[in-house]
């Protein structure tokens, strides 16, 4: 079957389509990108589902953090119409109790209207330290977070703490798969990445130097070489 030119970029939590912004400028002139709307189910097969209802027949997918949940999810859902796979800066392992915990403070902050409250919070997990005061790269994430609004973020949160293991899907994934991951990564670290490259016959794994948990917007031209590449394969 001859390769289609569709592309799915899914966002991770709290990011809308500005998470790949870089990404669609270097790569719509080859391919026809969609970024679905993530923040209206509280499952992550919710989320697949809608997905899989507006997708073409036949594309490749990439996924960032919670993107990449869902694109697992998308795989066990419709792997015959999944033509080649990316996980970016995300996890095959479910949530510990540890994180369970650590969500159900951040949702109980929204919930109580301190939704604000919840991004000084996440900035430092998300970007690398040399980044905190570049306000054009934190007014993005913070736009974005914005964008989901409180409701939306409770209901991601719900969704990625209820997460089923994805370690048993590795195995089955069969066609040409990327991971990248951002070097200083503290919130899905490079371990992670390893972990799902390993477990994937053939998966090229790609570290993103000076890049933490957002690589497609800390180190756009990086992130677009080797995704590039692998659209190629």
């Amino acid at each position: 079957m001859s390769n289609s030119n569709n592309l799915i970029l899914l966002p991770g939590l709290l990011c809308t389509r500005a998470l790949w912004a870089p990404q669609i400028d270097a790569l719509s002139g080859t391919h026809d990108i969609t970024v679905p709307d993530l923040g209206q189910h509280d499952t992550i097969a919710g989320m697949a589902a809608h997905v899989l209802s507006q997708a073409p027949d036949r594309f490749s997918l990439a996924g960032l953090s919670m993107g990449g949940y869902v694109a697992f999810e998308i795989f066990r859902q419709a792997s015959e119409r999944v033509e080649r796979i990316a996980f970016l800066d995300t996890s095959s392992r479910p949530d510990d109790e540890t994180k369970r915990i650590r969500r159900q403070d951040l949702i109980d902050l929204a919930k109580r209207g301190n939704f604000k409250g919840v991004s000084p919070q996440l900035m430092p997990l998300f970007i690398h330290p040399d980044r905190a005061e570049d306000t054009v790269l934190t007014g993005i994430i913070t736009a974005m977070a914005m964008d989901i609004g409180s409701e939306g973020f409770v209901r991601q949160q719900i969704a990625i703490s209820s997460r089923v293991d994805s370690a048993p899907t590795l195995a089955k994934i069969k066609c040409p798969a990327l991971v990248i991951v951002g070097e200083h990564d503290i919130l899905t670290p490079p371990e992670l990445a390893e972990e799902i490259a390993a477990g994937i016959k053939g998966a090229k794994l790609e570290y993103i130097a000076g890049a933490a948990h957002l690589p497609t917007l800390e180190e756009p031209e990086a992130t677009n070489e080797v995704m590039k590449a692998w659209l190629r394969s």
